[in-house]
């Protein structure tokens, strides 16, 4: 069955507060500790949801032990998420310990997402499980840039042709879209996405109506922070920055103390858009040198001869161009800018971790070492001793992650009542 509604939701990015970096129940602050009374019962279905959904499957015991509840309690929880169909529980492996051995819970594959990101040149649709499984990616090229309009009749078109799949589940839980834009908190309407030259544009509703799914948009960016924090390179991470590079420039999101920091009204992160050089071009945002303009992606693939590449292409033709000289010129230039907006990111919220997605990840593979000096020797010591500098790891899948831990949000939060 589907998940669907006639009227507009509220769009946002906040997840539970509680983070698990990795393995059930890790680092879980007595904030996210469970609590006995029947009336947070709610709270505590969504602290094991959450638990297994974004740490992995757990033992009945480890449950216990991470939320401080009772073995009956934690018994009774999962007994429920079950009966709603969210989890599935299994006999454990064989172990040398003593004693009976404990169920081991796991998210249900059998519940699922639907993902949706409108790029400059094709819009890509994704079916994500409960339990964190990709299980489609349909990527349609459009050519041009997509008008909201047609980003919409897109997306609708290729989820119908994804219904028979989506058939095959026991439930697709709603829409979550990742958009290379702001995207007001309150109403989900993209205020300004400049690459796609939509302004003002009611996307949101607008992809409800023509599915008939629960809708909820955010930042591209924003939904690579979370995704990354959960399931990536931030996995052990509690302060994070995400700095995205793509065909629509770049992006950021930042994680402080396990929550996302979305502003008044969603739009927090715009690094893109940050001086780095101030005799630099005019941005299309009207300030001038702005990161985006002196870090890109066409400027990369200019100096290396490329029309276009995904990102191991990429990776390929930077080792195999970076001792020619224009190449390596080309790359030093950028990183020298990069490396300006990582050092106001490391000064403004002192993170444990910057990680680069998209072509940045690129450029920080073809030379790690030059981008941490360049840090070190800007920002200031204090801010910067602690932080470590790391590469995206969900590649292709990371916003379709990202998009579809929008859409699970509201399930994590109140599993009984979604």
């Amino acid at each position: 069955m589907t998940s669907s509604t006639k009227s507009a939701k509220t769009a946002h990015t906040a997840t539970p507060s509680w983070p698990v970096p990795t393995g059930a129940g890790a680092d879980v602050p007595v904030s996210a500790r469970g609590n006995n009374l029947d009336t947070v019962r709610r709270h505590n279905l969504g602290t094991v949801l959450a638990m297994v959904h974004r740490g992995g499957p757990a033992a009945r015991s480890t449950l216990t032990q991470s939320t401080g509840l009772n073995r009956s309690t934690i018994g009774a929880l999962v007994g429920e998420l079950a009966d709603l169909g969210l989890v599935v529980e299994s006999e454990p492996g064989a172990s040398n310990r003593v004693g009976r051995p404990s169920p081991v819970v796991t998210a249900s594959p059998d519940v699922v997402a639907i993902a949706v990101n409108p790029e400059v040149d094709a819009i890509t649709v994704g079916v994500v499980g409960l339990d964190g499984t990709l299980h489609r990616r349909v990527r349609y090229p459009t050519g041009h840039v997509p008008t909201a309009e047609e980003a919409v009749a897109i997306a609708s078109a290729v989820i119908d042709g994804l219904r028979t799949d989506l058939a095959t589940f026991a439930r697709t839980i709603g829409i979550g879209v990742a958009v290379p834009g702001l995207v007001r908190e309150a109403d989900g309407v993209v205020r300004l996405a400049p690459h796609l030259e939509w302004v003002d544009e009611p996307f949101t509703s607008m992809l409800e109506e023509a599915t008939g799914f629960v809708t909820r948009s955010a930042n591209d960016a924003s939904l690579g922070a979370t995704a990354e924090r959960y399931f990536g390179a931030g996995r052990r991470a509690s302060d994070l920055v995400y700095i995205n590079g793509g065909a629509s420039g770049i992006g950021a999101g930042v994680i402080v103390n396990g929550d996302p920091l979305t502003g008044i009204s969603g739009y927090a992160g715009e690094l893109g858009h940050t001086l780095v050089n101030s005799n630099g071009m005019r941005c299309h945002c009207g300030a001038i040198g702005c990161l985006e303009t002196e870090v890109n992606q066409a400027s990369l693939l200019g100096v290396l001869g490329l029309a276009s590449a995904d990102s191991d292409e990429l990776d390929r033709a930077l080792a195999a161009s970076a001792a020619d000289p224009a190449v390596a010129e080309e790359i030093e230039r950028q990183l020298h800018y990069l490396a300006v907006a990582m050092r106001n990111a490391t000064n403004v919220f002192n993170p444990q971790l910057i990680v680069l997605g998209g072509f940045l990840g690129a450029l920080h593979q073809v030379a790690p070492e030059r981008l941490t000096q360049l840090i070190a020797d800007q920002a200031l010591k204090a801010s910067g001793e602690s932080l470590a500098i790391a590469r995206a790891e969900l590649g292709s899948r990371l916003l379709m992650v990202g998009a579809a831990e929008l859409a699970f949000g509201p399930l994590l939060a109140d599993p009984a009542g979604t």
